[in-house]
């Protein structure tokens, strides 16, 4: 068995490319059922977020190829689409990618903690529909804390980077007074919650939070002072949003460029600042086409984003150094648990031999032999019993094998060698 892990991210594939390829929520608990189902799968979990859908299995190494295809049938895509895009770590170096994932060295905003929460997420959906297995559940609990201890041994975390910030340093280009803003947010996660903090910490005129579940708007728009409204009220408040922002699940255009228009002609073509942080898109790209609307996504994120890495370069290239350490630690315990049904049968044999070599002392001894010869026996017996099988498997063994056998008998019983006499 393997650790596959399977994958494609902002570095590999457009926002475009990663919304056909990605798994709503929704979609999540069945997929993985059908993932885990494959043959030689025996463990599986699956991280989609906006910036990237990976894979996490433990399968046999002869059916990788099986898992890229059935994720492109699972995402109806046309052959090659996915393959184009996609990037494959197996054993170490899928420890270590996972590890650079959890810590954030490997989000488009370095060390941005919010992947933390979404892989933990993953955790828990692959949890509950019984996927993992031991090695992925180490897998992640190991990245979990390995992450913990990046962000509290480094600086990694220690400047207000987030792709959520980043969209507010653009809407700052834009808007030079947000106190006569209205900002439309429509969605009530994690995202659109740390957008809304920046935008009123900026003085935002008015917030208006838009959702699904009617409830999740109002919880989010009483902890905003923002009023709450559903998907289906959109077009109503359209015309009075300066700034839209949309991040949700939704399959599906919340906002089509017809409705846009509509909401322009009633705004006397006054400007309108639009952020898609979706995946896939809630806002029809379509709309840049518009005069007056000026829709940025997340790949366009990505120049605010680079300015801000350099202060985060010297905190992750000591982060970097401590996940290679990690990674090899995680190895050596996965390596162990290759070895240790060996050991355990190792040590069940000599306790056997053990047993049998005391239970014929104790006749002896109870039938009036010495006990000086008796522990002469113990001893002998159960030194011939413990090499007979190593020393009749050395003198079968061919040359080639015989040099094997040697030096795996010499690391083992600690033997010395020519060059320490």
């Amino acid at each position: 068995m393997s650790l596959i892990t399977l994958g494609l991210s902002h570095h590999s594939a457009s926002v475009e490319t990663r919304g056909r390829l990605a798994f709503t929520d929704a979609e999540l608990p069945q997929a993985l059922t059908r993932l885990r189902g494959l043959p030689g799968v025996c463990e599986a979990a699956i991280l989609s977020t906006c910036n990237r859908t990976e894979i996490f299995t433990v399968a046999e190494p002869e059916h990788e190829s099986r898992l890229a295809e059935w994720w492109r049938r699972e995402r109806q895509a046309e052959a090659g689409v996915l393959e184009k895009h996609l990037y494959v770590h197996r054993d170490l170096s899928s420890v270590l990618h996972s590890l650079r994932v959890a810590s954030g060295l490997d989000s488009m905003v370095v060390g941005e903690p919010q992947i933390l929460g979404q892989m933990k997420q993953a955790y828990a959906v692959a949890s509950e529909t019984r996927t993992l297995g031991p090695v992925l559940s180490r897998l992640f609990q190991h990245s979990f804390a390995v992450a913990k201890r990046v962000r509290t041994d480094t600086e990694i975390g220690a400047h207000p980077v987030s792709a959520a910030y980043a969209a507010v340093q653009i809407a700052k280009r834009i808007f030079t007074d947000f106190s006569r803003q209205t900002a439309l947010l429509i969605g009530a996660g994690e995202t659109i919650r740390l957008f809304a903090r920046h935008l009123r910490g900026q003085g935002i005129g008015r917030m208006i939070i838009a959702n699904r579940s009617i409830e999740n708007a109002q919880n989010l728009a009483r902890e905003l002072g923002a009023f709450a409204c559903s998907l289906d009220d959109i077009p109503s408040h359209l015309a009075d949003a300066d700034l839209v922002v949309s991040s949700t699940a939704a399959r599906g255009y919340l906002i089509g460029r017809p409705q846009m228009e509509l909401a322009l002609s009633r705004r006397r073509r006054k400007p309108v600042f639009l952020i898609d942080l979706a995946v896939p898109a809630d806002l029809d790209p379509k709309i840049r086409e518009l005069e007056d609307c000026y829709l940025y996504t997340v790949d366009d994120l990505r120049a605010v984003i680079s300015e801000n890495l350099k202060a985060r370069a010297t905190a992750a290239q000591q982060a970097e150094a401590m996940l290679e350490e990690h990674a090899r630690e995680f190895s050596r315990w996965l390596e162990s648990r290759d070895s240790a049904p060996t050991i355990r049968a190792l040590r069940q044999q000599a306790r056997s031999y053990r047993d049998e070599v005391l239970d014929k002392a104790r006749r002896k001894l109870a039938g009036g032999e010495p006990a000086e010869a008796v522990m002469q026996f113990v001893a002998d017996t159960l030194a011939n019993k413990l090499l007979h099988a190593p020393s009749a498997a050395l003198k079968r063994a061919d040359a080639v094998e015989q040099a094997l056998l040697l030096n795996a008998a010499q690391t083992l019983f600690d033997l010395p060698t020519e060059s320490d006499h």
